[in-house]
């Protein structure tokens, strides 16, 4: 699913001790911003205005860039000394140039680099700082509303009534932007309390006109039928308290017209409105959060021997398979969000050495005091050099590398702070033996900074894989306790098989900004750094 909302970011740049290439004055840089579709083609996105005479410039145009969580995005900022008014660039001197992907500036807010030349080499002591900074408007209204003395309709008992919200768009439409749940059987219906963004309410306008339509709900023919109507904005609403209510008459302009003496078809009560603001994901990684990554390997015996080509495991000839091409995938968009760099990575169901017991949950490493591999390619490297030693077994349990991700994730959660995030992508061929206590284990994980990714990998029957992703429906733990929010989330290898390499990340990690968000929205937690200071 592509992300719905888009979250643009806006960077300011300046340098200092740029290289001087004019001769009697300094150098009148500008910077251009170019990025990397796949591959190797870099374009133009714009550039900034040109300072004169100054090798410690700070640029007052911005760059306004539209940021994806789940995207690769590659950047590179060109300073080049302007002499002439061509628009063309390979006539002007260059001053250096830097090349970093989005997710690095954001993460860091503020990142310092030195300037490079086209060989690599640093551009005299030139160095670059650029800022990002979100562009948003992060108010949110939430509104409490009820209505009573409602018009009934005539037949069979009382009514089951909704209100609609709706906005006015620039060419005069209204458009729905809300809408309430329907209460059965009743004239004087309270409403659950609701929450909607002020841009999406009034395009953050407090006098913009709101129109409030209340209907009534007909199961039977899909029908609806109109109560009344009313106009308000967002300044007249916010005046509302429980002491005293915004109070509005729901008018019919068909009744008013036959009825003479009509007054209206109801009262519709606002109780309370409070604008608050609401963290975005981007506050949370800016403001120091940091998201730690784990792997865990299906090493059971499904898989096949992988010394046969037809093994799942099996390196063909340039060394990839489709466990390394996940991990490449998801690993190199998550990577530039942990400072460290430092990745644990296990393994389940296989025997290892040197006593060849069964294990479901080994480091890579072999090296339970420090599973940690440097980098993605350091995970690569790990799983490489383990599969030869290993004797591919099973069962294929779950729950103990999901429960050792738990504990770190619940050892976070005493800082009060919405300092740490835990990833876990979980690849296996998809056999899962240990049904009830895997949902046991993510049950009880859906109450932690944590989300679980599970990609799986061959042309096994994923049903199993299905169930544990709760898009359709709430995951229960064999107890019945329900999942407090949806945090595990499915993908097929092959669906992506004849894809660009970046499809499969876009695929799982689309989710994970919003499940960040809803965790520590949930729990209150703001950033440790606030962003905004």
């Amino acid at each position: 699913m592509a992300a719905q909302c888009v979250t643009k970011v806006e960077l300011t740049i300046a340098c200092t001790n740029l290289l001087d290439k004019d001769v009697g004055s300094k150098s009148d840089p500008l910077c251009v911003l170019l990025q990397n579709t796949s591959g190797q083609q870099w374009y133009e996105v714009d550039r900034t205005e040109r300072v004169k005479n100054s090798l410690n410039p700070k640029f007052a145009k911005k760059f306004l860039i539209d940021y994806y969580f789940e995207l690769v995005q590659k950047l590179k900022f060109g300073i080049y000394d302007i002499d002439n008014k061509t628009f063309d660039l390979n006539d002007d001197d260059f001053l250096g140039e830097f090349e970093c992907t989005l997710g690095q500036i954001v993460s860091s807010r503020t990142l310092t680099k030195p300037l490079v030349l086209k060989n690599g080499r640093p551009a005299g002591r030139g160095s670059i700082t650029i800022t990002a900074e979100e562009v948003k408007d992060n108010r949110v209204v939430v509104l409490e509303v009820e209505a009573r003395k409602l018009d009934n309709k005539d037949f069979f008992g009382k009514s089951d009534p909704y209100l609609e919200f709706h906005k006015q768009t620039a060419d005069g439409n209204w458009v729905m932007v809300h809408r309430t749940e329907v209460i059965k059987n009743n004239l004087n219906p309270v409403w659950r309390p609701f929450k909607i963004s002020l841009n999406s309410l009034c395009y953050s306008d407090m006098d913009k006109s709101i129109k409030v339509v209340e209907c009534y709900d007909y199961d039977s023919d899909g029908s609806h039928d109109l109560i009344g109507s009313f106009q308000t904005t967002m300044s007249k609403l916010k005046e509302a308290s429980r002491s005293s209510p915004v109070e509005f008459e729901c008018i019919n302009e068909k009744k008013r017209q036959k009825k003479k003496n009509y007054k209206n078809s109801g009262i519709v009560s606002v109780k309370h409105c409070e604008i608050i603001v609401e963290c975005t994901f981007l506050d949370y990684i800016m403001g120091g959060c940091q998201l730690n990554f784990t792997v865990g390997i299906d090493f059971t015996g499904s898989n096949g021997d992988p010394r046969s080509p037809d093994s799942l495991h099996y390196l063909s000839p340039n060394g990839v398979n489709e466990y390394l091409t996940a991990i490449w995938s998801v690993g190199m968009v998550i990577q530039d969000y942990d400072t460290d760099k430092m990745f644990p990575a296990f393994g389940f169901g296989a025997q290892i050495p040197p006593s060849f017991q069964v294990s479901h949950e080994f480091p890579l490493n072999f090296n339970p005091s420090n599973p940690f591999c440097h980098g993605i390619q350091g995970i690569v490297d790990a799983y490489r050099a383990c599969l030869p030693q290993l004797k591919l077994y099973g069962p294929t349990n779950f729950s103990p590398i999901i429960n050792h991700v738990a504990r770190f994730a619940a050892a976070a959660t005493q800082q009060q702070t919405a300092s740490q995030y835990f990833v876990l992508l979980i690849i296996t061929d998809g056999v899962i033996t240990d049904l009830d206590q895997t949902r046991a284990a993510i049950v009880n994980a859906s109450k932690l900074p944590m989300s679980i990714i599970i990609v799986g990998v061959g042309g096994a029957d994923f049903d199993a894989m299905e169930f544990l992703d709760g898009d359709n429906g709430v995951l229960r733990s064999p107890s019945g306790e329900p999942a407090v929010r949806d945090i595990v989330q499915f993908v097929p290898f092959r669906k992506f098989q004849n894809s660009p390499k970046e499809a499969l990340a876009q695929c799982v990690l689309a989710e994970v900004p919003q499940q960040v968000v809803n965790y520590f929205s949930t729990y209150k937690l703001q950033p440790p750094k606030n962003p905004a200071a």
